[in-house]
């Protein structure tokens, strides 16, 4: 099997192997057998609805019914009301992603605690756009992944405001309404995977991915900067909700999840420090493992395809020396 980076990071064939930030990283209980309903409900909690998820979920309901135009407006599409919604999503975007690269990396108000990567980035490199990542991932994510993502939302609004797929409204559907808003987030983690692996195919690999790959020290812009061919694939994800009757809330959150979460998980540092006591957790140590290894942690830890199909690290000696061989026999086949 041929490699579909295209360099090899040194670091997988050292002599001397290092756990990683967060090892062991472990599959949640969600999918232990026999079940553990104590501690899934734990990890339900603490590992999908607090903090970020009950963040997102509270900045739908503000950004459909306060920053959004009525679904009566979108029957046909015009400029006014689509760049009005682009605006706001890159505005959105922004209020994350910038506060957090300001702190982390410009005034590196906690320096290296909790950081993934103990190496800074160079502040220039040829193999970014205007030679800087800044800059580089700023433009990738507002230029191509705000507006592809818009366009997506956009599509969505207009296909349920002429008709073609009732709105789902509170009064009649609560518990329905309920399970799907906490499914949404499941929805993304099981379409990013698949997507996900599909971009590694060599070719796709080539053509688009690379551009996210170059991010080998991941910053909050980072996270979705990227092709517009991958966010094509990637923010394809609103069509679940052309099939699947909801309230445009739930388009809001999609799209907020989507567009924004990634800024987090991005971050580089495992959790935020605000003064002694306030600790936030931010960067994903599993999806930093992807972008140091490529070929592994395709998924979220939320979701179990990665375990289930062999890809998973869970930053230990033990998995970075099994993933090494692999790969050293992986090379020796082709």
């Amino acid at each position: 099997m041929t490699s579909s980076n295209d360099t090899i990071d040194t670091e997988v064939y050292s002599s001397v192997a290092m756990p990683d930030a967060g090892a062991p990283i472990e599959v949640p209980p969600l999918y232990a057998w026999p079940p553990k309903p104590v501690a899934t409900l734990k990890w339900i909690w603490s590992g999908v609805l607090f903090p970020w998820g009950l963040v997102f979920i509270g900045l739908a309901f503000l950004t459909w019914f306060l920053l959004s135009p009525s679904l009566q407006s979108m029957q046909v599409f015009e400029w006014d009301w689509i760049a009005g919604i682009w605006i706001r999503n890159v505005a959105l975007l922004t209020l994350f992603a910038a506060p957090l690269h300001w702190w982390l990396y410009v005034r590196r108000g906690q320096g290296v605690t909790t950081k993934l990567n103990s190496q800074w980035q160079a502040k220039t490199s040829s193999k970014f756009l205007f030679k800087s990542q800044l800059k580089d991932n700023m433009f990738w994510s507002i230029a191509s992944g705000c507006t592809i993502w818009t366009l997506f939302e956009c599509m969505t609004y207009w296909i349920y405001a002429n008709g073609y797929i009732d709105v789902v409204h509170w009064v009649d559907s609560k518990i329905y309404l309920l399970l799907l808003g906490f499914l949404t987030f499941f929805l993304s983690w099981t379409h990013f995977y698949f997507v996900h692996r599909l971009l590694h195919w060599p070719l796709l690999y080539r053509v688009a991915h690379v551009l996210h790959h170059r991010n080998t020290s991941p910053q909050p812009w980072s996270g979705i900067s990227m092709h517009p061919i991958e966010h094509l694939l990637y923010f394809s994800v609103f069509c679940i909700f052309w099939v699947v009757p909801a309230h445009p809330v739930l388009i809001v959150l999609l799209g907020l999840f989507q567009g924004i979460s990634p800024a987090l998980s991005h971050a580089g540092f495992a959790q935020i420090n605000v003064g002694q006591h306030l600790n936030i957790p931010s960067g994903d140590p599993f999806h930093q493992l992807h972008h140091k290894y490529y070929e592994v942690n395709y998924g979220n830890r939320a979701t179990a395809f990665d375990k289930l199909f062999g890809s998973w690290h869970d930053g230990t000696i033990e998995a970075q020396n099994a993933f090494r061989e692999r790969r050293r026999k992986e090379l020796l086949s082709d």
